[in-house]
């Protein structure tokens, strides 16, 4: 598995990274951006979509337990989805709205449901 090399850079070296990202169009806080929307936006969209979810199957009577445990196996791929449909999406406004907006409204929406529960 060697390093790719072309015009005498190595492919994990930094002056080959800064000519792919120069090739791509894409600015230091474009990438950062990116990476900041993958992961705490994920988070963020994970948490809504957990609590949210959780809510409605102890409204429909599953034990939390179960429900919990359910929506935790879920999880994961839902965080995946979120991940790498960060880095797919054309505008990076977005997918900062659905990931952190989505997130927001789900928990909100999560936390009515569970005051109705009591």
């Amino acid at each position: 598995m060697g390093c790719v090399e072309r015009d005498g850079a190595h492919s994990n070296s930094p002056a080959f990274l800064i000519e792919v990202m120069s090739a791509l169009h894409l600015q230091p806080l474009q990438i950062a951006g990116r990476v900041g929307a993958s992961l705490l936006g994920g988070y963020v969209f994970v948490w809504g979509v957990s609590t949210l979810t959780i809510a409605v199957l102890v409204m429909a009577g599953l034990p939390y337990g179960e429900a919990s445990t359910f929506v935790m196996l879920l999880a994961f791929l839902v965080f995946l989805v979120a991940f790498c449909w960060s880095y797919a999406a054309k505008s990076l406004a977005r997918v900062w709205g659905v990931l952190l907006g989505g997130g927001a409204v789900m928990s909100a929406l999560a936390w009515w449901l569970a005051g109705r529960l009591a």
